[in-house]
């Protein structure tokens, strides 16, 4: 299978390189993380400015019309600058509500969502254990609406969102609901994440929701955020293996650059193979995301990005030396994100338990 960008993705992967590349310095990243929300405002209107917040909307509500494949090049640029900016969530909640969502649902919140004057966030963790794919959070059907209760932990960047998309379970079965984020029944409680983001976890009592597309929309929701979080980290760690082949090829010992020593390139030639099979999973996902093989190719995408991910910038930081662990070093924030991303929606051995069910329900199909 070619997985070669086509014309507009290169377009949209040149943008996006030349935004971030120019904005999310080091020295900003630690200016916004110093500030009150700890996102980049300014660096979220330029990409609203660039058409890059709508890439996968329709051009009826100012997207593009793109495929989520356009949304994952965006997020790997991100991933690669460790931009603060709430980009997966926010891109993955919007193509939700553009592919699942009434005509009500789409009309009050896709032109926002692609001008960037309105971001939307995804609730789909809990704190007990339970799988993202069986919540256990409680949706009780009230007249034509639903009510939620229950607790969800750790929701990306709640700041500035007017709403959230939220897993639960009915009587029906696992589904995804809309609810405002500031309505009656909800309660916030600010929690710092690994990346500094300025998570929330959310307590709904009775909280007012409306259902988002049918019982197969939380797994679709949960393929795509998959393929979105693995694009992420392929960026972070492609950025922390480029930080730590500069420094190698700078830093000398013995007269001679670090990066001479066999045993260096043998580390970076390991993080260059992790990477490549990172990407090569994540584009297989994302072209499957229609098709029967499609819970199989974001688990196996899922599993490289937790686990090959958390390889290389753990690599990364040991060829750094001792300058690796200063909190304030470059590198150090790849580090961070490589660990906060390999932690959400399950660990590695998580991803590979749900694709053993997977495939062992595929042999019994067959």
């Amino acid at each position: 299978m070619d997985f070669t960008y086509d014309e507009d993705l290169v377009a949209v992967r040149d943008l996006a390189r030349q935004i971030f590349t120019d904005r999310a310095t080091t020295d900003r990243v630690r200016e916004v993380e110093a500030s009150a929300t700890h996102i980049d405002e300014e660096l979220w209107q330029q990409l609203a400015s660039a058409g890059l917040l709508g890439l996968a909307l329709p051009e009826s509500y100012g997207g593009a019309g793109l495929e989520p494949a356009a949304l994952c090049v965006v997020l790997e640029e991100q991933g690669r600058t460790v931009a603060p900016v709430p980009l997966w969530s926010a891109g993955v909640s919007s193509l939700a509500v553009a592919s699942f969502g009434s005509h009500g649902q789409r009309d009050a919140l896709l032109a926002g969502a692609a001008d960037g004057s309105m971001r939307l966030t995804l609730a789909l963790e809990e704190f007990d254990g339970a799988a993202p794919a069986s919540p256990r959070c409680a949706a009780v059907r009230t007249g034509e609406g639903w009510s939620l209760t229950g607790t969800k932990a750790v929701v990306p960047s709640p700041t500035g969102a007017s709403h959230v998309l939220v897993s639960a379970t009915s009587v029906e079965g696992p589904a995804m609901f809309l609810i405002p984020a500031d309505g009656d029944g909800i309660v916030w409680e600010q929690t710092k994440t690994t990346t500094h983001d300025l998570a929330g976890h959310l307590t709904l009592t009775g909280a007012v929701a409306e259902q988002l597309g049918d019982g197969e929309t939380l797994a679709a929701v949960l393929r795509v955020a998959a393929a979105a979080l693995a694009a992420v980290q392929v960026g972070v760690a492609d950025g922390a293996l480029r930080l730590a082949a500069t420094y190698l090829s700078t830093r000398e010992q013995f007269g001679r650059p670090l990066a001479t020593f066999q045993s260096a390139q043998h580390q970076l030639a390991d993080c260059w193979i992790d990477i490549d099979a990172m990407r090569v999973t994540l584009w297989q996902a994302l072209a499957s995301l229609d098709e029967p093989e499609a819970a199989r190719a974001a688990l196996v995408a899922k599993w490289w990005c937790d686990q090959a991910g958390l390889d290389v910038v753990h690599r990364a930081m040991h060829l750094h030396g001792g300058i690796g662990v200063d909190v304030d070093y470059p590198v150090h924030r790849n580090f961070l994100w490589g660990k906060q991303i390999a932690s959400t929606l399950g660990g590695s051995a998580a991803a590979l338990a749900d694709l053993g069910a997977v495939l062992a329900r595929e042999e019994v199909a067959s």
